[in-house]
């Protein structure tokens, strides 16, 4: 299957009016020129390699909508199968938390998130994209290392990232920020609120040294079995430092530019959000992925919790990138592929994946067809690919 007359993104430059061809799923030739009866045309849309997202908290919404108002879950990861293709996101990985004591902590009990890691797993065949799993893991989770070892050693999980969500620190320094959402939104008065922060804060330094060791396990095992770790919210150099001796390859979110720099020096990837990056702000008043990036010190783009916006934010950042779309591209695809050992994909390069999405770049980017394995997974009707439908099977189309 011929795909011609594209803007072609690779890691490295822009193929001004290109083409390219697609066989068994991958890609098979480059030309530097538009081809003759092409099976789809694209008059100068964007072909970019297809984005991998490392961190997607979706899930969970898509299972409870509401609160207490749970969904099957196949229905769910359906669903949230179709809203990553529609994006342009071809590597998804669902990260899913273990972490009983927090907001949605009916969600990510040991029992609920290993079963609905395996619902992941078990769906891979059905589903159109490629899905794979990000465990999260509470250092304070006290089943932590052995449950660890349980997924990871069934090969459930692809990826590891420890968080500390202790008061006071990380992504939660603001105590009086804190205690106010927490009063709101579990209907205590805010002296219960401080009160309940100030016991977590004295219970982490109690377990601190148990902590560590068993950090250090948890890595060691991941390393074991070919599986990266992220650490979460590194907001001091000390925190980069041991997280990077303990063997995160990976900073996800870091809260500081002065933790980012550390990072960096340390030779680890900074992972930010795409939302925060379009907004060119954090939600949470934490640091800016524009400013990160502005330092040269974003590696990494994350749909986070709103997978639309990872187009539009690798549109934003290519205006200052100083490699321009090629080098804002790369955050989504070449960087994230390298980051988690996917040798296969992340780049428009002969012998690679055929994992692709074509858009346009007027106003906030629109993803118009998405390739998965060269099977067309989602179309908008902007191109006509009913040539390229009849002649290659397992071809969906939408619009």
């Amino acid at each position: 299957m011929w795909l011609s007359d594209f803007r072609i993104v690779l890691s490295d430059r822009v193929i001004a009016r290109g083409a390219l061809r697609i066989e068994d799923g991958l890609i098979a030739e480059i030309s530097e020129t538009p081809v003759s009866q092409a099976d789809v045309e694209g008059n100068g849309l964007l072909l970019m390699p297809g984005m991998i997202d490392m961190h997607g908290d979706m899930i969970e919404r898509e299972i409870e909508p509401r609160p207490g108002v749970r969904m099957p879950m196949e229905m769910g990861l359906r669903d949230l199968d179709l809203r990553l293709a529609t994006a342009g996101i071809t590597t998804a990985y669902a990260s899913l938390s273990f972490a009983p004591g927090s907001t949605y902590g009916h969600m990510r009990s040991y029992d609920f998130t290993s079963a609905l890691i395996r619902a992941v797993v078990e769906a891979r065949p059905r589903l159109l994209i490629d899905h794979r799993v990000h465990a999260r893991f509470e250092v304070t989770f006290p089943a932590a290392l052995s449950v660890v070892k349980e997924l990871v050693g069934e090969g459930s999980v692809d990826l590891v990232s420890l968080c500390d969500h202790t008061p006071g620190q990380g992504q939660y320094r603001d105590l009086d920020l804190q205690a106010a959402n927490i009063s709101k939104n579990k209907g205590i008065s805010l002296e219960a609120a401080h009160e309940n922060l100030q016991q977590r804060i004295r219970d982490r330094k109690e377990t601190a040294g148990d902590l560590t060791a068993t950090l250090r396990a948890i890595t060691q095992y991941c390393a074991l079995h070919g599986v990266p770790v992220a650490s979460h919210d590194d907001d001091t150099v000390e925190k980069v430092t041991l997280m990077d001796q303990l063997g995160a390859n990976i900073s996800e979110f870091p809260v500081t530019l002065e933790a980012a720099g550390e990072s960096r020096r340390r030779g680890m990837l900074n992972a930010m959000g795409a939302p925060n990056a379009l907004r060119g702000q954090s939600y949470s008043g934490n640091l800016s992925a524009r400013e990160a990036h502005a330092a040269g010190l974003l590696d990494l783009l994350a749909a986070d919790y709103h997978p639309s916006a990872m187009l539009p934010a690798v549109l934003v950042l290519a205006e200052t990138d100083p490699d321009g779309l090629a080098g804002a591209a790369r955050l989504t695809t070449l960087n994230p592929a390298r980051a988690l050992g996917l040798e296969d994909r992340g780049e428009i390069r002969v012998g690679l994946r055929a994992d692709l999405l074509v858009a346009s770049e007027a106003g906030m980017g629109q993803v118009h067809a998405t390739f998965s394995h060269g099977r067309i997974v989602h179309a908008d009707g902007t191109m006509d690919v009913s040539t390229a439908g009849r002649r290659h099977a397992h071809v969906i189309r939408m619009s």
